[in-house]
């Protein structure tokens, strides 16, 4: 089956959050939800989510899954809020314990942060499948970019959070806390098996030079013959030779501090303090 797909830019962070619905009902899925983030000042907007919001009360829709394909380190997930308005469950890959393991540590956050992916309705393992109204979804398990990441197979769509970009921009880093270079190579080609027919909805576009517009859907054959880092049956080893090279000169994203200590919890913000303001922390040279 073919679900209806719509991708909703964030130009600040380069996001695409998407609407899947199932064409024989109203029921419908959000995958990889934008809460608005100002660093500088702390505070948060919810204009990127209130869009998604809106489109589905206008159109009818039903939420049954918000679904993440990864813990973000570019934005802050809006799943809890975009959950208040329209229902939904929160998914998330069961790996996410070792990313809660890791940034907890990093972040110091103690005994009292969970680490069990509690604060998640369900954790999505390989093979795993789901459904929106009647449509299937199935869940693959591709790391590399983070320990965590999933893709989501529904119908002849396939959404790939950071595994893959468009063609001419390539794939994602791997240099976060277990990320690898080598891992994600393999996950790449657990996609690219897929039927060639297969729509890709990337989770980000950075416009690669000499595109003017965005762009967040390709196919599996157009990624296996034009993906500038993997197609054209590019070997492993190249691949992880080019990826290592090119991690050791990306910065650090904008939103990774805040972003982090969010989204390892389901897109809340960490408990208010007896102030009744929450505070998020910066690890000096914890990263």
């Amino acid at each position: 089956m073919q679900p209806e797909v719509y991708g909703f830019f964030d130009e600040a962070t380069f996001t695409i959050t998407y609407v899947v619905r199932d064409p024989s009902s109203s029921k419908c899925a959000i995958v990889d939800s934008v809460l608005d983030f100002d660093y500088a000042s702390g505070r948060t907007d919810t204009r990127s989510a209130d869009a998604v919001i809106k489109f589905v009360k206008d159109k009818g829709f039903e939420v049954e899954w918000l679904l993440e394909s990864h813990v973000h380190a570019d934005h802050l997930s809006a799943a809890p809020y975009i959950q208040e308005k329209l229902g939904g469950k929160i998914g998330i890959g069961e790996n996410i314990t070792v990313v809660q393991n890791t940034f907890g540590k990093v972040f110091n956050e103690g005994t009292e942060f969970q680490r069990d992916g509690s604060q998640f309705d369900r954790l999505f393992r390989e093979g795993d499948s789901f459904h929106i109204g009647q449509l299937r979804g199935d869940v693959l398990h591709t790391p590399g970019h983070t320990p965590a990441c999933l893709t989501y197979v529904v119908g002849d769509a396939a959404f790939v959070g950071d595994t893959l970009f468009m063609p001419d921009f390539g794939t994602a880093r791997c240099d976060f806390p277990g990320g690898s270079a080598e891992t994600l190579y393999q996950s790449i080609q657990k996609i690219l098996a897929l039927p060639e027919a297969t729509r890709i909805f990337v989770g980000h576009d950075y416009k690669a030079p000499g595109r003017d517009e965005y762009a967040w859907e390709t196919t599996v054959a157009e990624q296996k013959a034009f993906n500038i880092h993997v197609g054209a049956g590019k070997p492993a080893e190249e691949f992880v030779s080019m990826r290592t090279q090119r991690d050791s000169t990306l910065a650090m994203p904008r939103l990774i501090i805040p972003s982090l200590q969010v989204n390892m919890r389901a897109g809340q913000m960490p408990p208010p303090e007896d102030n009744g303001i929450s505070y998020l922390k910066v690890p000096v040279n914890g990263i």
